[in-house]
């Protein structure tokens, strides 16, 4: 059982502290989430709440994640950083690619790349991306990316994208892994082909359930020998026994906010990092034994 540590909704300038602190400490993600904007009025409904509403305010902080990433990898030695989760459909392909490679460089390979379909419409139409088939450019993104980063000449002709011969630098040392989110059907077959899973908030029943169907998708594209890791962020669990139990049930990474055991959401970042040292103490060190 390995620890991600979620940095959704903290100030921009706590990053680099916190992920010097986590580093030191011994956990094995950091993780950055993504919006680009804010609506006044947002039409599409949020999937993820009761009655469609957000769980953030207009005024939340979200960095750009590989900004963030390049310099949380300054400060550290270790610590991996992944996306919770990147709208990949949302970008233009090049500039992702290239964002997502100086990153993975510039922190050694400590990079994974956590992508989504996203739910926003009116966040894709004011980048100037289409909404409707984007999870069949996901799909065709993700084909194209290991390309760009071979360091090779390649060039493209699908569906959604297609380009001449060319050549993207920096070459990618190391193959990037890729984590899906979402929960519907063709995020956990995208899911199955790729190298892991990210929940949303979940109880571990239903992180086993959801899993079964990852395992059964897996088996079904002949991806079931791969290592898969399956990050979640878990409502009923929050001791040792919790966590032990969610480890039973397939989760490998669990992602949480440490500092909110440990004084709340919204404490100055002294306090959030003795809450990632105590959660380090209690729950961490712990499970090695």
């Amino acid at each position: 059982m390995k620890f991600i540590v979620a940095l959704a909704f903290s100030n921009l300038t706590e990053y680099c502290e916190l992920a010097r602190v986590a580093d030191e400490c011994g956990y094995a993600y950091l993780a950055v989430s993504d919006h680009v904007v804010h609506p006044e009025r947002i039409r599409s409904p949020y999937p993820y709440s009761d009655d469609g509403t957000p769980r953030w305010q207009p005024e939340a902080p979200w960095a750009d994640p590989w900004v963030a990433i390049g310099a949380m990898a300054g400060v550290t030695q270790r610590i991996r950083f992944t996306t919770n989760i990147f709208v990949l459909a949302m970008r233009n392909p090049f500039l992702a690619a290239k964002a997502i490679a100086t990153a993975a460089e510039i922190s050694g390979g400590r990079v994974s790349l956590g992508v989504g379909v996203g739910w926003m419409e009116d966040e894709f139409e004011l980048l100037g991306q289409t909404f409707r088939n984007r999870g069949r450019r996901t799909d065709e993104l993700l084909e194209i990316l290991p390309h760009l980063w071979s360091g090779e000449m390649v060039e493209h002709a699908g569906r959604e994208y297609t380009f001449p011969r060319l050549q993207m630098s920096p070459q990618v040392a190391e193959p990037i892994p890729v984590y899906v989110g979402g929960l519907s059907e063709p995020a956990l077959r995208r899911a199955a082909r790729h190298d892991g899973w990210i929940s949303d908030l979940h109880t571990t029943e239903e992180i086993s359930a959801l899993r079964a169907k990852i395992e059964s998708h897996r088996e079904t594209q002949g991806t079931a020998d791969r290592p898969f890791q399956v990050i979640a962020a878990l409502s009923d669990a929050f001791d040792l026994d919790g966590y032990r139990r969610a480890g039973d049930a397939g989760v490998t990474h669990v992602m949480t906010q440490p500092w909110v055991f440990h004084g709340g959401p919204d404490i100055p970042v002294e306090q959030k990092c003795d809450g990632l040292r105590r959660f380090a103490d209690d729950i961490l060190r712990r499970l090695e034994v």
